[in-house]
C-alpha cells in the first residue's frame, strides 16, 4: 500500500494508517526513515483498553480535503518545524506510559490537547475556522481533547471525553456524523473461498 501510494500514485502520505492496518491492534508505531518501523504492541488490560475505547468519540466533519496536499506542505515545512515535532514525539511516550498504567484516562485526553495544538501549528493548513470551530465546541460540551486525524484540513476528528460528558458533546455537535468504533486486533487478513473438491 506504501509503495503503490508514494511510488505508482506519487502522492504524499504518511505510513501510519497502512501500517496499523496491516498490524492490527493497539501498537506504538515508530518510524525512522521512508521504509523503516517499528511496531511495539501495547498491552493493555481488557478493562483498561474497553475504558479507553468507552472514553473515545469518532466524528466525520463533513469536510472533504486533499491530504496529499497538506502532507506536502507538513513535508516542506519539516526543517523549520523540528521543535514542534519533538515535542508531538514526546507526547507519544508521554501517552504509552499513561495508557499502560492505571491513572486516569483523562491524562491521556490532555495530551491529545497538547498534541492537536502543535500539529495545528506544523502550517496554516493542518486546520481551518471551520475545523477550529467545532473542535472549540466539542471543548466547551466536555472533551477533554482530541485531534484530527490524517493529514488535517477535514475527515475524521477523534475527541477524548468523559463517558458521563458523552451526550452533551453529542448534542453540541449533532450536525456532524459520530461514528462509534472499537479498535481492531487482528489486523489485515487475506479471505478467500475455497470451494469443495
Amino acid at each position: 500500500a506504501i509503495h503503490i501510494e508514494r511510488e505508482l500514485l506519487q502522492e504524499n502520505v504518511g505510513s501510519q494508517d497502512q501500517v496499523s492496518a496491516a498490524y492490527g491492534g493497539f501498537n506504538r508505531i515508530d518510524f525512522g526513515g521512508d521504509q523503516e518501523f517499528k511496531v511495539s504492541p501495547l498491552i493493555l488490560p481488557h478493562q483498561r483498553l474497553r475504558a479507553l475505547e468507552d472514553h473515545l468519540m469518532l466524528f466525520f466533519t463533513g469536510m472533504a480535503r486533499d491530504a496529499s496536499e497538506i502532507a506536502g506542505e507538513q513535508i516542506r515545512a519539516t526543517g523549520e518545524r523540528r521543535s514542534e515535532l519533538s515535542a508531538i514525539y514526546q507526547t507519544v511516550g508521554k501517552a504509552a506510559d499513561l495508557l499502560m498504567g492505571d491513572g486516569e484516562l483523562s491524562e491521556v485526553g490532555e495530551l491529545l490537547h497538547e498534541g492537536w495544538m502543535l500539529k495545528r501549528s506544523l502550517t496554516e493548513r493542518v486546520s481551518t475556522p471551520q475545523i477550529d470551530d467545532i473542535y472549540d465546541t466539542a471543548r466547551k460540551a466536555g472533551a477533554i481533547g482530541g485531534k484530527l486525524l490524517g493529514a488535517g484540513g477535514g475527515g475524521f476528528m477523534l475527541l477524548m471525553v468523559r463517558p458521563e460528558e458523552q451526550q452533551k458533546v453529542g448534542h453540541a455537535l449533532k450536525d456532524l456524523l459520530h461514528v462509534p468504533f472499537r479498535f481492531e486486533s487482528a489486523g489485515s487478513q487475506i479471505i478467500f473461498y475455497d470451494p469443495p473438491e
